[in-house]
């Protein structure tokens, strides 16, 4: 397919127009009066590695969520949590669950070749049935599908085939796994056994773009590749493209847009917003500097130690933490006397939404274990 250069005349898109205009698609420009399911499914899925991040999620993102509302979405098995994009855990709408994972099938079967030689001499297919049998017959822990597999393998590296399993087979985490306030191990069985319903075709392609584009945009084909862990979109996006927009950033690469998609003014305020570790905001773009400026790149995680992001002004500026009794906020920068005042309003807020009536200090300082 022929590629079309990005015309001269483009539009140009500077980094605080991005910025803008990915908050609000965000939910994170204003608070949305959205229920919790439908905004997991206009956000396609919202990053889940621990279970609380979904929650803070939603709070910075919702007028009037609850935790308990999405605790009972997957206790209702209305969502679930499966790996899915990049490779790692997102809560999911129970519809995209089935449709988004064959979609990313491909970097799935990717992640698996990293363990192919700990896989000599396993059949794929007589894996994947005898995995399937397993979390059917009960929902299995990591460490249960190691020890049941390696005993039909008994050469073969264990890990290797748990993640062989994982990576083939559509696995969602049980419930209580992932209810707030509720700590529970991981156990796993197939999307399809956990729904009750058949496994349905891959989302198609140019629909998983014009949702990307919903909740991201405006975006490149890179930035959209990075959300997805696919590769090779360039040809969806040009099929698409009589449908599009596109813009320039000012670097001049070339980014997509929904025609009527929302595009606010660059000096839009952007209120302060807690976000959890991880957030798809921060992951979701090859070009990150529409949220995170270069000075601060890197500086959510240290060693193996992540925290989670503030907002002021719609960019990263700083870190926080729950550490004991207090609500420790770490700016990169001296915040003014009303960025401050408004940082604190705002963490006392997510406290309330997320822990009641709470006994948490907010302090400003150094974010430590």
């Amino acid at each position: 397919m022929t590629r079309t250069k990005p015309a001269a005349t483009a539009p140009v898109l500077g980094t605080r127009a991005l910025n803008r205009a990915t908050l609000e698609r965000q939910l994170l420009l204003r608070r949305s009066p959205m229920p919790p399911a439908a905004a997991v499914e206009h956000l396609v899925g919202l990053q889940g590695q621990e279970v609380k991040p979904p929650y803070h999620a939603l709070a910075a993102r919702l007028d009037g969520f609850t935790p308990e509302a999405l605790s009972g979405l997957l206790e209702r098995r209305e969502t679930v949590r499966i790996v899915t994009l990049r490779s790692t855990i997102h809560l999911h709408t129970a519809d995209d669950a089935l449709t988004l994972r064959p979609l990313v099938q491909p970097a799935r079967t990717r992640e698996l070749n990293l363990f192919r030689h700990g896989l000599v001499g396993v059949d794929p297919e007589r894996l994947a049935a005898l995995a399937r049998e397993l979390v059917e017959t009960e929902p299995r822990t990591m460490r249960h599908l190691r020890e049941a597999l390696s005993a039909e393998w008994p050469e073969a590296d264990p890990q290797a085939l748990a993640v062989a399993a994982r990576c083939t087979l559509p696995l969602v985490q049980v419930t209580p796994r992932g209810l707030w306030g509720r700590g529970a191990r991981v156990a796993l069985t197939t999307a399809e056994h956990w729904l009750g319903r058949a496994a349905e075709p891959a989302a198609a392609p140019d629909c998983a773009v014009l949702r990307y584009l919903a909740a991201f945009g405006p975006a490149s084909v890179k930035d959209m590749q990075t959300w997805c862990g696919l590769t090779r979109m360039r040809p969806v996006f040009e099929r698409l493209r009589p449908r599009l927009v596109t813009f320039r950033d000012e670097r001049g690469t070339e980014l997509f847009d929904l025609p009527e998609a929302p595009r606010p003014d660059p000096d839009t305020p952007a209120p302060p917003r807690f976000l959890p570790e991880f957030d798809n905001l921060l992951l979701s773009h090859a070009d990150r500097t529409r949220v995170v400026p270069p000075a601060n790149k890197g500086r959510t995680w240290q060693a193996n130690t992540f925290y989670c992001p503030l907002l002021v002004d719609g960019f990263l500026a700083g870190v926080w933490r729950l550490i004991g009794d207090a609500l420790v906020i770490e700016p990169f920068g001296k915040l003014t006397a009303a960025q401050g005042g408004e940082v604190a309003e705002e963490g006392a807020r997510m406290l309330r939404v997320l822990y009641g009536e709470s006994s948490y200090d907010i302090r400003f300082g150094t974010v430590i274990a």
